[in-house]
């Protein structure tokens, strides 16, 4: 019997129910960079890398807050918005007339 083209006798071995899409980063990838931003944003930049994080953690979560969610995921939303939150008391404190936080 010969194969036609495009019907070989050998199922392509990438089909979609065995393998991810190799389109993106896979959600494990995506906590990871979301958890370095985070950190990142402590020390610098973290009005840009604050909400980078939280969009990476957000991500990584599936685009959902129902069922099961990595770790590295949450870490990176809680400390993005932690570190956004921080980022815009310290511009709001360096606007201010008296020029400092307190």
């Amino acid at each position: 019997m010969m194969a036609s083209f495009g019907q070989g006798t050998r199922k392509y071995p990438r089909s979609p129910g065995r393998t991810g899409s190799r389109s993106g980063p896979d959600r494990a990838t995506l906590g990871i960079i979301g958890v370095v931003c985070a950190v990142a944003g402590f020390f610098v930049l973290g009005i840009v890398l604050g909400p980078a994080a939280i969009v990476c953690g957000w991500l990584a979560m599936g685009r959902t807050w129902a069922g099961s969610r990595p770790v590295t995921a949450v870490v990176a939303v809680v400390l993005g918005a932690i570190d956004t939150l921080l980022a815009l008391v310290w511009l709001i404190g360096t606007a201010s007339p008296t020029g400092g936080m307190f």
